[in-house]
């Protein structure tokens, strides 16, 4: 059963005021319980169906299994963000979960991701508008054997150069978010060691691109250094740096 945020006083459903919107954006919370998605503007709603989406897709994409990993969005002050134990395919737009950035719930009546630390110290500290979290299953093996992802290509570029592994902390815990953080320092992605990962961007499709890039890295640099008798030539950190240049001037014009 979904979980729903209780009053610690009565045990009745703890009612919240509205979010503040941000300049141009409608949101208001729904009137009663059930009725968390009602009127909240269609930008809220827009990114919610996103955040539900990107969710989703890393269950099919066989990043996470069942609800293990979480997924959030950011619009003004108002952060969107997966709820606690809640099977993605069975989220709807009336299942809308928003807090503000002290974690403060001001949208539905869903108990947020027990990560919400986690994702809440990446907006606080980067210009992120979205973040991914997974438990994908190359990438947190390679979190148990060494401190950094070994340079064997160079789309660590695209996360901003060698890819850090956070020591582990429980999760959910603020210990965890401040061994995130500085793992995330200069990067767009780190590994949580015997955990998963955590990617963020400027959107939900960026977040997403660069976990599924982190795991395809992470995949690689394992099946290479499997092979008895052979290790797998890495690169430079100058040569990813050299990457990093190209990038930036990678794809279309608009």
């Amino acid at each position: 059963m979904a979980e729903r945020r209780r009053n610690a006083n009565d045990g009745r459903p703890d009612e919240r005021r509205d979010a503040r919107p941000a300049p141009g954006e409608s949101v208001r919370r729904g009137a009663g319980e059930g009725d968390a998605g009602a009127d909240v503007g269609e930008d809220v709603a827009r990114l919610w169906a996103e955040v539900v989406a990107t969710a989703r897709r890393t269950v099919a994409d066989g990043l996470v299994v069942g609800t293990s990993g979480n997924v959030s969005a950011r619009l003004g002050d108002l952060v969107l963000v997966t709820p606690s134990g809640v099977p993605y395919d069975r989220l709807t737009p009336a299942d809308l979960t928003g807090v503000d950035l002290t974690g403060r719930q001001v949208l539905g009546t869903l108990v947020p991701t027990s990560e919400l630390p986690m994702h809440l110290a990446v907006y606080r500290a980067t210009d992120a508008r979205a973040v991914v979290h997974t438990h994908a299953v190359h990438a947190t093996a390679v979190s148990t054997l060494v401190p950094e992802l070994p340079l064997v290509h160079y789309m660590a570029a695209a996360l901003g150069g060698p890819v850090r592994v956070a020591p582990y902390a429980p999760y959910g815990t603020d210990e965890l978010a401040g061994n995130m953080l500085r793992a995330l320092a200069g990067r767009s992605g780190c590994l949580l060691r015997n955990h998963g990962t955590v990617t963020y961007g400027a959107t939900l499709d960026q977040a997403y691109d660069r976990t599924a890039q982190l795991e395809w890295m992470c995949r690689l640099w394992l099946t290479a250094s499997s092979v008895p008798g052979l290790a797998p030539t890495l690169l430079t950190e100058a040569q990813v740096a050299e990457v990093g240049e190209r990038l930036k001037g990678y794809g279309q014009r608009r």
